[in-house]
């Protein structure tokens, strides 16, 4: 109440003045629109209390196309490579709701004393809204709202604390290097692929800046496989009181590397007795999974629903738009500081999840550093909840939603604790192992039990007998032939982890963290890079596993430009992106790399003279 009153008594001072908002989405605007007291509808916006309250369909503009510069350049041609632009300039999309919907924009704007930039928070929303600002030719000031959800509590709180635009520039330049290197390398790679190696009437041969590294990734995995030569080895076990235990090998070395030598140890074990050597226990302790950003969710849902990437965003898109969940397109999975305050009220809101709360009922919240972190939030947190009580879901949209609550309960929880048992035995002088885990307190664990499979309780807690050095018995013993795997084919869980590492394969928490700087592409942007592969029939899936297609083999085989198709090398271009987004790299810079790059490929590619060509599908 005190907000509306706020507004009217701002607006009174000078009733001609006119503030314009623009919003990504109309559903967006709308929620705006109501917070703001703008209630009179009309064709494209929203009015009232001193406020126009409008919006875009996402992107309403876009590059030119290469024609739009050079006349020239509307023919493919080898001769007119590369095609480089004096000056990149914008266009509106060629639509007629876009046409009908910017007419509408660009009155309010010309007319507008103030415009305010409601564009999601991040690098896209920034570059959509800019992009469509300086197309109406608007001279008024420019503010910028930056929320994290879509709450009326966070719009208030971001309307008292509107930025200025210009706190924004280095964030818009970010975006529109990206626009600019993604057209300057794919429309000039995929001419010059499509006239050089594609059959005549062939498809188009299309690279891209994100795109052909990750197909590279998929088919070098897929090579790696058919190329895969099974190796033999030998594993020796044997039972003693009902607990198998392996025999301890060199390190390196899976088992015995002939079955005579396996036969060998064999034969000297089987008369003699196993004898425990030595009893090893060793506490434990595990903390709760960290919270989700937008990588590790598309990851978990892959993997327990098999949803694809896209389809992930999508969900966690329409719950924040919802207002039940955060803003999604994080690649953080902390929390700043001033959230804490915060999460009580948040839990209070997740009544379905109370039974889950009894342990931390009544007390003060944990706020672990591995959690509450401000050096590692810039823009936004992590995804959370926001406490609105959620109705109305689809089962698709409850599945994630039960994802994002669950993790945020589990991080006010205690660690899991837990005890290895590592038992050692000999048998002839022949060394034996075997582990096993005892969960004493299970702790956050309590929160994923009904979630878990027996197999997966299983594999979390093997306990053992009570073993005592020195005891000795008789045993029964084993020799099982067995060969080594090939690496497994990606999944879209294991394609996103592997974009987000530049194909790194890494468990470790941290250090994934610390090559995310070096990830290609964006996690807003991932899921459609991967669609992108599927709709131009470079991969397949089947069941969850992705293949190359012989057309998107062979593009790979083509390309002999690591910089075309080094997820590593392509991930030291994605980190300069985010420099400038921080201030410490010039985007005239990244520009003139990339023109010099693009350069060196083209003349590269025309001296090819091997005359291969990509087979037509």
């Amino acid at each position: 109440m005190f907000f509306s009153r706020f507004f009217v008594t701002l607006t009174s001072q000078n009733e001609k003045r006119m503030i314009v908002c623009i919003a990504e989405k109309p559903s967006v605007g709308r929620d705006i629109a109501h917070v703001l007291g703008a209630n009179q509808a009309h064709d494209g916006y929203m009015e009232g209390n001193g406020y126009q309250v409008t919006w875009t369909f996402g992107h309403l503009c876009e590059l030119k196309e290469p024609h739009e510069y050079n006349p020239i350049w509307k023919t493919w041609s080898l001769g007119q490579l590369p095609m480089i632009p004096a000056r990149f300039g914008i266009k509106l999309k060629s639509d007629k709701g876009v046409e009908k919907q910017f007419k509408t924009i660009e009155r309010l704007m010309l007319a507008a004393d103030e415009i305010i930039n409601c564009g999601d928070a991040g690098q896209e929303g920034e570059l959509i809204q800019r992009w469509v600002i300086q197309k109406t030719g608007a001279k008024c000031p420019v503010k910028r709202l930056w929320i994290n959800s879509l709450t009326e509590e966070a719009i208030r709180d971001g309307f008292k604390n509107l930025k200025d635009q210009g706190d924004y520039q280095k964030l818009y330049e970010a975006g529109l290097s990206r626009a600019i290197g993604d057209w300057t390398l794919g429309m000039n790679a995929t001419r010059l692929y499509t006239l050089k190696y594609s059959q005549q009437g062939g498809q188009v041969l299309s690279i891209g800046r994100v795109q052909t590294p990750t197909l590279a990734l998929i088919v070098r995995r897929q090579q790696e496989i058919e190329n895969f030569v099974p190796v033999p080895y030998w594993v020796l076990t044997t039972v003693y009181r009902d607990t198998t235990f392996t025999a301890v090998m060199k390190e390196g070395d899976r088992g015995f590397k002939t079955a005579e030598e396996g036969q060998a140890a064999m034969d000297a074990i089987r008369n003699d007795l196993f004898t425990v050597t030595s009893v090893e226990k060793k506490a434990g302790r595990e903390a709760p999974p960290r919270l989700f950003d937008l990588t590790s969710l598309q990851v978990e849902c892959n993997k327990k629903y098999g949803f694809s990437a896209d389809t992930t965003l999508s969900l966690i898109q329409s719950l924040y738009e919802k207002k039940f969940t955060t803003y999604p397109r994080v690649d953080t999975t902390f929390l700043s500081d001033d959230i804490y305050p915060k999460c009580p009220q948040i839990l209070n809101g997740l009544r379905a999840y109370f039974p889950l709360m009894e342990r931390i009922k009544g007390k003060p919240l944990a706020k672990s550093k591995k959690v509450f972190d401000n050096s590692k939030v810039t823009d936004h947190h992590a995804i959370i909840p926001t406490g609105v009580p959620a109705q109305g879901l689809s089962e698709m949209e409850g599945k994630v939603y039960d994802l994002v609550c669950r993790r945020f309960i589990g991080i006010f929880y205690p660690d899991c604790l837990f005890e290895t048992t590592t038992v050692l035995g000999a048998v002839a002088k022949i060394p034996f192992k075997t582990t096993g885990k005892h969960i004493n307190d299970p702790a956050w664990r309590v929160i994923w039990q009904q979630q878990t499979s027996d197999e997966e309780a299983k594999d979390e807690e093997k306990t053992l007998p009570e073993f005592v050095k020195g005891e000795s018995g008789p045993h029964t013993p084993d020799l099982a032939e067995k060969q080594t795997t090939p690496p497994k084919p990606y999944t879209e869980a294991t394609l996103l982890r592997a974009m987000e590492t530049a194909g790194k394969l890494v468990e470790n928490e941290e250090l994934r963290d610390a090559l995310k700087e070096n990830g290609i592409g964006r996690p807003s942007t991932r899921a459609a890079i991967i669609e992108t592969l599927f709709r131009r029939k470079y991969i397949r899936k089947e069941k969850k596993n992705l293949w190359a297609t012989p057309t998107g083999v062979e593009l790979i085989s083509l390309i002999r430009e690591d910089l075309l198709k080094s997820a590593e090398l392509t991930g030291i271009w994605e980190r300069k992106l985010r420099q400038i987004e921080k201030r410490e790299y010039e985007a005239k810079d990244f520009i003139e790399e990339l023109k010099q790059m693009v350069t060196e490929i083209v003349l590269t590619v025309l001296a090819d003279n091997s005359n291969r060509h990509v087979p037509a599908q």
